[in-house]
């Protein structure tokens, strides 16, 4: 039922009188994005009053953004394909509610082995809601509905992300150290309370309801479902083994990386032969027969690997190296968040028709403002001439106008050909390619950031976005292989 729906007008669920309308949906669907990603980049500014307050030791603090970050990454895909087969509302509603409790918890939490647990919890919540949000925006919108759709999707994740630590820095202003820090965890339980209520009056519920009518209709309905347990598990233990030397940072730890790619063998391996018995394995693997999936994931994956360094670097060079005000590194992170929500929406008008080329195009702006940033790293140093590092801001809006663009347009076109019944598991595939890449770049990226700072801090931000820049010339080349391999339909006749 649920894959027949009208991809015009609203939603009418056979067998009821209700009504169900694409944009309450998106509000909904967004409410959980914009909560999850503001819970990422607003504990950033937070972290030196949690120490200051509770004691927290500097492992306790790597734990406070790692716990978050490996149990987000670790159930993403089980909870995408949980949802693909019993029901993508009712695991949204799941997971907002438990990441909604754990922000609780983090904000009444009074020592640092509290606080880590919330924020795993918190993880686990936002994990098992998001690849829900991809996979019901695939279901019920289609063609220019989806790219719009997905636009607000890449306008909502710069907007959380630019404004979380601004509000942080805000409250930690206006509330004094120990009650502030609270506050960043605290306004996600309103907005959590809000986005459940608000679910179970606009989200269709679509595979619950054709279920309960069945039932209520006598027709039989099967009580198997195959979730694939041993697939679960073994991809799960591959990620955390992945991604976990990155976020801790320790040798030993980083032994940990073959073992996980052993782990992957053995998962594909499992999917395959669980397929060839007549089984329904976690994630089919003809999944990335979609060339367009696995190019999007492939330029996406890379991209984040330097891209979402930008911010940690600079908050560290401003803030330890030339003595920037935390409020001041915030208010020059929001006219990027501007130029990447414009962008966002700009491009998801044209994705359809020209969405490779403007990425391509997008990745030439986004380096050239990297490139100037790296210009203006040298002159804001105090040897240097000390130019007011507020100059930064006007690069920052390239590489803002730069990432909208690549995230919203490879977005769509990642899941432009994906059938809507594997929707979630698509989307929660390519979103841990993204989080290995994060933990991959943040750990390379601050390394080197930190082995240049011995010479001056200017040359750490120097090399730091050097090393981004490579990296975006990478992710620069899968999107013109991705161009001149499966190319643009071109404009559409009414705009030739």
């Amino acid at each position: 039922m649920t894959d027949e729906l009208p991809q015009s007008g609203p939603i009418r669920v056979p067998g009821t009188d209700r009504v169900y309308y694409r944009r309450l949906i998106l509000i909904v669907l967004l409410s959980l994005l914009a909560m999850t990603l503001m819970a990422i980049s607003a504990i950033n500014v937070a972290l030196p009053t949690i120490e200051e307050t509770i004691g927290a030791s500097p492992a306790d603090l790597q734990w406070m953004l790692s716990g978050y970050a490996l149990a987000f990454g670790i159930v993403l895909v089980a909870a995408g394909r949980v949802g693909d087969v019993m029901g993508r509302s009712t695991c949204f509603v799941i997971g907002v509610s438990v990441f909604t409790l754990a922000s609780l918890a983090c904000a009444l939490s009074h020592d640092p082995m509290t606080l880590n647990a919330a924020r795993v919890v918190q993880g686990v919540g936002a994990g098992i809601a998001s690849p829900q949000v991809n996979g019901m925006i695939v279901q019920y919108f289609d063609g220019h509905r989806r790219a719009r759709a997905f636009a607000m999707f890449g306008m909502t994740v710069s907007v959380s992300v630019a404004v979380a630590p601004l509000l942080t820095g805000l409250s930690i202003g206006a509330f004094g150290p120990d009650l502030g820090w609270r506050v960043s965890f605290f306004w996600n339980v309103p907005f959590g309370i809000a986005a459940v209520v608000l679910a179970f009056r606009w989200l269709p519920f679509g595979q619950e309801r054709e279920r309960r009518i069945a039932r209520a209709e006598g027709r039989k309905v099967s009580t198997h479902i195959d979730l694939d347990p041993v697939g679960m598990a073994l991809l799960s233990l591959a990620v955390l083994c992945v991604m976990a030397p990155f976020m801790l940072k320790q040798a030993i730890s980083f032994l940990l990386i073959p073992a996980g790619i052993g782990l992957l063998a053995a998962w594909a391996a499992w999917e395959r032969r669980y397929a060839r018995i007549g089984r329904e394995p976690m994630v089919d693997l003809s999944l990335f027969e979609y060339r367009s999936f696995t190019h999007g994931m492939a330029v996406s994956g890379t991209q984040f690997i330097g891209g979402t360094s930008i911010f940690v670097i600079l908050a560290l060079y401003l803030q330890s190296g030339i003595g920037a005000s935390a409020l001041g590194v915030g208010l020059l992170g929001v006219p990027n968040a501007i130029a990447s929500a414009l962008s966002s929406m700009w491009s998801g008008e044209r994705v359809l028709y020209n969405g490779r080329r403007t990425v391509v195009t997008a990745f030439v702006i986004y380096i050239v403002g990297i490139l100037a940033c790296i210009v203006m790293g040298w002159f804001t140093d105090p040897a240097h001439g000390g130019l007011d590092y507020r100059w930064l801001t006007l690069p920052l809006v390239l590489c803002g106008w730069g990432v909208g663009t690549v995230n919203s347009s490879t977005q769509t076109l990642s899941q432009q050909h994906i059938p809507a019944p594997i929707a979630g598991t698509a989307g929660a595939v390519k979103q841990v390619a993204e989080r290995i890449g994060t933990a991959l770049g943040n750990a390379m990226i601050t390394a080197v950031f930190f082995s240049l700072t011995a010479v001056s801090w200017s040359q750490g931000f120097m090399g730091a976005f050097a090393v981004i820049a490579v990296v975006l010339v990478l992710a620069f080349g899968w999107a013109l292989f991705d161009l001149r391999t499966l190319g643009d339909p071109g404009p559409p006749p009414e705009a030739a």
